[in-house]
């Protein structure tokens, strides 16, 4: 039996007025990486891609659940309506319950954040039938005096056992805003909608396009351009600084990306960008592992993205290692003490596994490059016992969970 969700009363006075700068904004340009450490090709690999077939059979046998409002669920809930678009996810599983967030189309077939909303579903792991699905937000609707006029991709953040943070990136009267709202899953109440804050020096302003502006260029920190939405990555990783757990991740807008810290997921704090010349575009996984972060996103353009990794005790990055075929979202995996990347080729259908050499980035080698003959994008990947559980698009029509036992590939 589906729960009922609560929804807390809305809040006024949210939105905050950004802090005046007399410094001008600066910008850096894109052109192509020059200098790398490595070129690697892994739909080269024959053994790669032989192993790749294998996952691809396994994670076509293991389809766990599908998360859209399909004809089935709309048999179950007729005042609903069957999606037309679907795309971007992230999930968790918690006490025999998988949680799952992406964004929603309910009018056309387009990827169009004008007819846009972000979603918010869950089922037992046992029953996917018996599934909730919640609107969050939807374009045309009001936002403390707001218009809300389009609505992005949409995450979902874990912090402990009970209380899920759901954020999106909707645009409030023409303006980008990043927003959250929480999920208790012990009372299934949502709290109000607020905008997420971002802090750059001793400066904070609202998460948004121009909050994101004046507070780098308040600090003399240029940025590439800033254009669309504002993403911020689904995988967190941890550091202790000072005796605060603080938690990383990436963020991105157009051809802009960084690295960015929180300690409660509502304010977001600048931490660094890519110092090297690159085409960087969207989405920047980032994994911290003791003083390093590894950083891996797809470039505009070009067929390669590039692997790099940031050192937090002397601010430097490293020569990045180039990979070739990469679009879409990829992501960090640590298994068994082990670094992986997965990315995603331009061709939408698969995604790839690359072994990181945390020590020397132009040495990481392919693992896996799985073809699944059909739609497979943006892949989200976690690890549940002795299982990745992935999550992905399937022709925008699609929001899929499956899994794949680890040890058959990364052993």
């Amino acid at each position: 039996m589906s729960i009922t969700v609560k929804f807390m009363p809305p809040e006024v006075g949210i939105f905050t007025p950004d802090i005046q700068t007399d410094k001008p904004e600066l910008f850096t340009g894109s052109a192509p990486i020059n200098h790398y450490n490595g070129y690697l090709r892994p739909q080269n690999n024959k053994a790669a891609r032989e192993l790749g077939d294998k996952c691809a059979a396994e994670m076509k046998a293991s389809i766990i659940a599908d998360f859209e409002k399909n004809e089935a669920y709309c048999t179950r809930h007729p005042e609903d309506h069957v999606d037309m678009m679907v795309h971007v996810s992230t999930f968790a599983i918690i006490d025999g319950y998988i949680y799952m967030t992406y964004y929603a189309n309910t009018g056309t077939t387009a990827e169009d954040p004008f007819y846009q909303e972000s979603r918010f579903a869950f089922c037992p792991c046992d029953d996917p039938s018996d599934m909730t699905i919640v609107k969050l937000l939807k374009a045309g609707e009001k936002l403390d005096g707001k218009t809300i006029d389009r609505v992005y991709d949409t995450i979902l953040l874990r912090k402990d056992d009970d209380v899920l943070y759901l954020m999106w990136t909707a645009s409030a009267d023409g303006l980008y805003y990043r927003f959250y709202c929480t999920y208790t899953i012990s009372t299934a109440t949502l709290s109000p909608i607020r905008p997420n804050r971002f802090k750059v020096g001793d400066v904070t302003n609202d998460f948004s396009i121009s909050g994101m502006i004046t507070a780098l260029s308040a600090n003399g920190i240029a940025h590439k351009s800033m254009w669309s939405d504002i993403g911020i990555m689904q995988k967190l990783t941890t550091r202790e600084e000072n005796g605060e757990l603080w938690y990383y991740t990436g963020a991105y807008s157009g051809n802009f990306n960084c690295i960015i810290k929180s300690r409660d997921f509502i304010t977001w704090e600048y931490v660094s960008t890519p110092d090297f010349i690159n085409e960087s575009l969207w989405e920047n996984a980032v994994y911290v592992i003791g003083d390093k972060i590894y950083y891996f996103v797809r470039q505009d353009e070009c067929m390669q993205g590039f692997l790099t990794c940031y050192d937090l005790t002397n601010d430097t990055w490293a020569a990045p290692c180039l990979i070739r075929d990469a679009q879409s979202r990829s992501d960090f995996i640590l298994y068994k003490d082990e670094l992986y990347l997965i990315h995603a080729p331009i061709d939408r259908n698969g995604f790839g596994i690359v072994k990181v050499n945390q020590e020397d980035l132009g040495k990481s080698t392919p693992v896996l490059v799985a073809d699944m003959h059909d739609s497979l994008f943006y892949p989200y990947t976690d690890l549940y016992g002795e299982y990745a559980y992935m999550s992905y698009t399937i022709n925008r029509k699609h929001i899929r969970l499956s899994r794949f036992k680890l040890e058959n590939y990364l052993g």
